[in-house]
């Protein structure tokens, strides 16, 4: 029976990459000469430094910008309150992976109200969807792909026929 799984990852060297590309133009940027201002990745989280919010901002802007261009999407970008002290400023952005049981909930009720002869259920971190049809579930991800209340970007693997 064909089925297939909805994940939602982060390709973790691209990530690297898109943090090491933002340190390089931070270190190398006029308005950024003479601040500490760094970048740092620990497991799913980017600690900005600097040392006003205003170049937080500017900080941030740079990092979605090298992400997107490395193939990352940003609606999984979730930026924490900065922590300001006075030439000291910090803000963790967390990088969000997996699907969370409110999210895959929302999934499974959308295949299911779309009534198309498929089953989904949950996984965990991902939702597993099986039909007997190919087409069926190739259906599935364009639906998916098109619904716009859905703030993660997901991905589609283990496609089985």
């Amino acid at each position: 029976m064909p089925s297939f799984d909805i994940v939602s990852e982060i390709d973790k060297h691209e990530l690297q990459n898109a943090v090491d590309q933002a340190n390089k133009e931070v270190t190398t940027r006029y308005d950024f000469k003479g601040t500490d201002s760094s970048f740092e990745l620990n497991d799913n989280a980017i600690t900005m430094k600097t040392e006003s919010d205003f170049q937080l901002n500017q900080m941030y802007d740079m990092l979605m910008q090298k992400a997107n261009r490395r193939g990352i999407d940003i609606k999984c970008m979730d930026a924490k309150d900065p922590d300001i002290q006075l030439k000291n400023a910090r803000q963790v952005v967390e990088m969000r992976e997996g699907i969370e049981a409110p999210l895959a909930k929302k999934i499974i009720k959308a295949i299911k109200d779309s009534k198309m002869k498929v089953q989904a259920s949950n996984q965990g971190d991902s939702v597993r969807v099986t039909g007997k049809k190919r087409d069926d579930l190739q259906q599935v991800m364009q639906m998916l792909k098109g619904m716009e209340d859905i703030d993660m970007p997901l991905q589609f693997n283990n496609f089985r026929d």
